[in-house]
């Protein structure tokens, strides 16, 4: 995606935002990183015919930016490669919400703009059942939105799930539920990328050895490994938080075929300095080969990897969020001593700060 415009949404009450292949919002809680964030959650929902049941159980007054007293309607436009366009707007009714206006954009050039438009009025988006060709590529980015998080790692969490090895081996679920499954058909399809996944992780966690794989008959397995000190199976839970987090992130950056877009929330979470910057390799990894990355953090760990216009800044500012990229030729006197990470420490970077 090119370009990104929302308005009233959340804390969100108009932001046009030009995307980058890197793109880090950091700011303090609160700011709206992950307000922006779910709003691809929003459009999957959207694209699935489920924004009904989606807003009634969320709330619909808590989509609106302020509350319905303030914002009455919430519309999109997203701007793609090639010149194509989506764009929405939806407004409150007696039951939910209402697609006002609704189409697909072609954008030839500034002065000549075709606009298709496909609403019905109804509660549900009429974009899934397009079969022109320019709906074909705005369909497959939306299908394959997927906000991952990994935060949960306890006993009953999914990465402790079962999962099965033909049926959820196509890709990485949104909190690593198939983890087992989909690692397993990486070893058995794509080897010397499933060696180099085992390689990163034993680069953080030197005691791995390898993961175990043994299927049930039904096709059911868990996630296990083996450590390099000692015959004995090992679940998920006997590795550290931090470490099963790592594990999930490296295999969703590793992956042989990469989604059009990865989007995490706080991947650094539990992270040691050295996994941080590994994980940083890793995002400029991908974003090298056209996979755009979209994270919001409160880590300057991670964020001493990158360059400025690699880092969004959000701050809440009279009941907004207000998004603004750094500029290398503004930060460059600075730059010449310190680092991105130092700036934003010593507030010389001041949008992105607590006292905003």
């Amino acid at each position: 995606m090119d370009k990104i415009e929302i308005r009233g949404y959340r804390s969100i009450k108009h932001l046009v935002l030009p995307l980058s292949d890197i793109n880090i919002l950091i700011g303090a809680n609160g700011s709206g990183k992950s307000n922006f964030l779910s709003f691809f959650d929003f459009l999957k929902q959207i694209y699935d015919c489920n924004l009904r049941g989606y807003a009634a159980l969320k709330g619909i007054d808590t989509f609106l930016h302020n509350g319905e007293k303030e914002t009455q309607e919430i519309a999109t436009h997203l701007y793609f490669k090639y010149s194509n366009g989506y764009s929405f707007t939806i407004k409150k009714g007696d039951s939910g919400f209402i697609f006002t206006e609704e189409g697909m954009w072609y954008h030839k050039n500034p002065y000549w703009r075709h606009f298709e438009p496909i609403a019905t009025f109804g509660p549900e988006s009429n974009l899934r059942m397009q079969t022109m060709p320019r709906a074909g590529y705005i369909q497959s980015y939306i299908k394959g939105l997927v906000k991952y998080h990994f935060h949960d790692t306890g006993e009953r969490s999914s990465f402790s799930r079962e999962s099965n090895v033909d049926n959820d081996k196509y890709f990485l679920y949104q909190t690593g539920s198939n983890l087992a499954a989909f690692l397993f058909n990486i070893n058995k399809e794509h080897g010397k990328v499933y060696n180099l996944i085992v390689k990163t992780i034993q680069g953080i966690a030197p005691y791995f050895l390898d993961f175990f794989f043994r299927p049930e008959s039904n096709g059911n397995l868990k996630l296990r490994w083996q450590s390099r000190h000692n015959s004995s199976i090992y679940g998920v839970n006997d590795l550290s938080d931090g470490t099963i987090r790592f594990i999930a992130l490296t295999t969703l950056f590793m992956q042989p075929k990469l989604p059009d877009t990865i989007i995490i929330d706080e991947p650094e979470l539990g992270l040691h300095p050295t996994a941080i910057a590994k994980l940083a390799g890793m995002m400029k990894s991908v974003a090298a080969k056209k996979c755009q990355v979209v994270i919001a953090t409160q880590s300057t760990d991670l964020i001493s990897h990158f360059e400025p216009e690699d880092i969004v800044t959000v701050d809440q500012i009279n009941g907004a969020s207000v998004f603004e990229r750094l500029d290398s030729e503004k930060l460059k006197i600075w730059l010449e001593d310190y680092t991105v990470d130092d700036l934003w420490k010593r507030s010389i970077i001041t949008t992105g700060q607590t006292n905003i």
